[in-house]
C-alpha cells in the first residue's frame, strides 16, 4: 500500500534539514508556530484530535498518554480513538528528504490511509516523546529500520507482518483450525520496485503460503481477539488473494471486538459485522453495475505480543556512489 503529501507533515523535517544544513536559527514562521505550540495549555492541546495537533503538541500528547495510561493495549485503543475523524488519503508517505525519487515526507499527522494509521498508532504508543516516536515509526516501517525505499516494508503479508515479529505474531493459523483456508502468494520486489519506484535492487522472487480467518467464521473467533491486535484484511479478484486493508482490535463498551481503521472518507471504528456488511454492498453493487471487483474473503488477525523488545537499528549503510564515478 502506497503513500500524497500533507503539507503540515513537511514542517518538522523541513525544520531538520534547515538546522541539518548550518543555519543559525530555523526561519520565523516555524520558529513562531514551535513557540506556539509549546505555550499552548496541556488541557487545551488533549482536547484536540490528534490529527489537527502540530508536531510539537503530539510530542506533548505521547508524553501525556504515556503516563496517564500504562497499559500499552489500552493505551493503542486511546491513541487511535484520539484520530477518530482523521481524513483519509491514499499514497501519503516516502522517504523525504532521505530520498528523493519522490517528495513525500516520512511522517503525516493529519491524514492517514490504513497503513499510516496503523503504524503511527503502535511508534505513538511505544514512545514516550516525539523523537522517540519518530524513531519507531521508522524502526516499524522499514526493514531492520534501515530507512530506504528498497528497504521499506511495501508487502503487508510478506514485508510488514514478517518484519515486524517482534511486534506482532500472526495466529490467523491457529484461529482458523487445522482445516482452515491458505492462499498462496508470489512477490517480485525487483520488478515493483522499477515499475513503481524507478530503483534498480536485486531481489529474488518470493513465494509463501498464507492463513486466513473466512469471513463467516470471524464472528465464532472474535472473543479471542485482544485489544492492540493487528488486523489484515483479505481480499480476492481472479483467484489471487492478497492484504487489501489493515486496522486494529479495539474493544467497545460491552467488551465487543471492533475494527478501528483509516479508509474513505475518515477514521472510522465499526464492529466487524458491520464491515463484513459494508463490504457485501459494495460487492453487489459492482456486481450489477458489470464491475470485477475485489471480495472481502476473510482475516488475518496478528496478535500484539505480550512481552516487547524492540530491536535497534541496523546500521544506516554508506549510500552507493554512481556506477562510474
Amino acid at each position: 500500500m502506497h503513500r500524497t503529501r500533507a503539507p503540515s507533515a513537511l514542517l518538522v523535517p523541513t525544520l531538520i534539514a534547515l538546522l541539518g544544513a548550518g543555519c543559525a536559527t530555523p526561519p520565523a514562521p516555524v520558529a513562531d508556530a514551535v513557540q506556539a505550540a509549546a505555550a499552548e495549555p496541556l488541557a487545551t492541546v488533549l482536547a484536540k484530535p490528534l490529527y489537527r495537533m502540530h508536531p510539537v503538541e503530539a510530542g506533548r500528547y505521547i508524553a501525556w498518554v504515556h503516563d496517564a495510561e500504562p497499559d500499552l493495549r489500552k493505551r493503542i485503543a486511546a491513541i487511535a480513538r484520539k484520530n477518530l475523524g482523521q481524513p483519509y488519503r491514499l499514497n501519503l508517505l516516502g522517504e523525504f528528504p532521505y530520498q528523493v525519487h519522490d517528495d513525500l515526507p516520512m511522517f503525516s499527522l493529519d491524514h492517514s490511509d490504513c497503513v499510516v494509521f496503523a503504524e503511527h498508532t503502535y511508534a505513538m504508543a511505544l514512545s514516550q516523546s516525539w523523537e522517540e516516536f519518530f524513531w519507531m515509526l521508522q524502526r516499524i516501517r522499514y526493514r531492520d529500520g534501515i530507512i530506504g525505499v528498497a528497504t521499506r516494508n511495501h508487502y503487508t503479508e510478506m514485508d510488514w507482518n514478517v518484519a515486524n515479529r517482534w511486534l506482532v505474531t500472526d495466529i490467523s493459523a491457529d484461529l482458523a483450525g487445522p482445516d482452515g483456508p491458505t492462499y498462496t502468494m508470489t512477490i517480485d520486489r525487483a520488478r515493483f520496485l522499477k515499475t513503481r519506484h524507478h530503483t534498480d535492487a536485486s531481489i529474488p522472487i518470493e513465494t509463501s503460503t498464507q492463513a486466513y480467518v473466512p469471513k463467516d467464521r470471524v464472528a465464532a473467533i472474535a472473543g479471542q481477539l485482544r485489544e492492540g491486535d493487528l488486523v489484515n484484511v483479505i481480499s480476492t479478484r481472479d483467484g489471487r488473494y492478497w492484504a487489501s486493508h489493515v486496522g486494529l482490535v479495539v474493544l467497545g463498551p460491552d467488551g465487543e471486538r471492533h475494527f478501528i481503521h483509516s479508509s474513505e472518507p475518515q477514521v472510522r471504528e465499526e464492529t466487524f459485522d458491520a464491515f463484513i456488511a459494508r463490504a457485501a454492498a459494495r460487492e453487489e453493487r459492482n456486481r450489477q453495475a458489470g464491475k470485477n471487483g475485489q471480495v472481502l474473503a476473510g482475516f488475518k488477525f496478528l496478535r500484539l505480543n505480550d512481552d516487547i523488545v524492540v530491536p535497534p537499528m541496523a546500521p544506516q549503510p554508506r549510500p552507493g556512489r554512481p556506477a562510474g564515478a
